[in-house]
């Protein structure tokens, strides 16, 4: 039905409507209503472990395993034929003094989203990964880097990008308010019968809906169904032993794209380098009293959170209890040391010291 409209201004309304509907749909695949109560499957989820995890996706025989081989020294069986990996392999690296726990998830094909070839596990471990690398093979058309984003975004996982910019709160009574900041973002999609016959879809009647960025339909939906999840996301072209320098060139262009050998261990340190940047993780320092700072072993904290009370709860939940106030050396106070409290925000290689009542 969707092909079968034109799309103008007249039909927006229509398109809204048959997008929310979609969406809706695809949920219910994804969770499917109570079955009858079969036995457990084999483990299929690993144990999160470390300070990040890493998730490989990709086609069967693109080098997934021989590059989780190569990069963690683990051996994840590799095999001339395609679904050689049956179940998730994990594997640990250490870099910069950070664990990043790595999976080699079993090979992807067209329709997973659907429940094809164990599709819908493999998407299921891959959401709760901290970055997804998407291996792709060097010889195989790029078709295939689209099919497998079509895969990932049909499962509510949202690849590079941040949250829609979306206020969304139910409310009782009073029907749907929509407010947009239309000064400074004109709306080029959602108008306010679109928006009802979104929300309608869903059975909301009462809403208030703050736009405050130009935003699209399937924005919308986005924050109504609100179980989507946003991951960074590296694209490994894996087998470049086998192409020439000049299509390498072209290939160091793509955006979010790292060129490797897993067979012969080439560029693995641009690899690296890049999931580093990635993850985003802050370190910080110990420094028990009248020692010198330990740098072997550093706290590690994901950018969203940290905040001394976070570094305190990530080290043991009763050591903000007796908290006093901390020291700190590093980029993030004005002169070394400094005495903070509880909500200062560290930044990557401080040292803190924590002074206890």
């Amino acid at each position: 039905q969707m092909a079968r409209t034109q799309k103008n201004k007249a039909t927006a309304h229509h398109l809204g409507l048959l997008k929310a509907r979609l969406a809706k749909l695809r949920r219910e695949l994804i969770t499917p209503k109570g079955g009858g109560g079969g036995g457990p499957g084999e483990g299929f989820d690993v144990a999160k472990t470390g300070d990040a995890r890493i998730g490989f996706v990709g086609f069967p025989s693109v080098g997934k395993s021989t590059l989780l081989s190569n990069l963690a020294g683990v051996y994840s069986e590799v095999a001339a034929y395609e679904f050689t990996t049956l179940t998730t392999v994990p594997g640990v690296i250490r870099y910069k003094g950070a664990k990043i726990q790595l999976l080699d998830l079993p090979g992807i094909i067209e329709g997973a989203k659907d429940g094809k070839g164990r599709g819908r596990q493999v998407i299921a471990v891959a959401r709760t990964c901290n970055l997804i690398l998407i291996v792709l093979d060097v010889l195989k058309p790029l078709g295939h880097k689209k099919i497998i984003e079509n895969e990932l975004e049909g499962f509510g996982i949202r690849l590079n990008s941040k949250p829609p910019n979306i206020g969304f709160k139910k409310k009782d009574k009073g029907g749907i308010n929509l407010t947009a900041t239309v000064t400074t973002c004109p709306q080029s999609e959602l108008d306010a019968e679109t928006v009802k016959s979104i929300l309608a879809e869903y059975k909301i009647h009462n809403a208030d809906v703050t736009l405050r960025s130009d935003a699209t339909a399937d924005d919308l939906i986005d924050v109504v169904e609100g179980n989507r999840v946003y991951i960074p996301c590296i694209y490994v072209l894996n087998k470049i032993d086998q192409i020439s320098i000049e299509e390498l060139d072209i290939i160091y262009k793509v955006p979010h794209c790292v060129p490797i050998s897993a067979h012969h261990r080439w560029n693995f340190d641009d690899l690296l380098e890049k999931i580093w940047d990635y993850l985003k993780l802050v370190r910080i320092y110990t420094k028990p009293k009248g020692q010198l700072p330990d740098y072997t072993s550093p706290v590690v904290l994901p950018y969203s959170r940290t905040t001394v009370e976070d570094f305190c709860m990530k080290i043991h939940k009763n050591l903000i209890k007796e908290f006093k106030y901390a020291l700190v050396w590093g980029l993030s106070v004005k002169h070394n040391p400094q005495k903070v409290g509880k909500d200062h925000t560290l930044e990557d290689e401080d040292v803190i010291q924590i002074v206890k009542k």
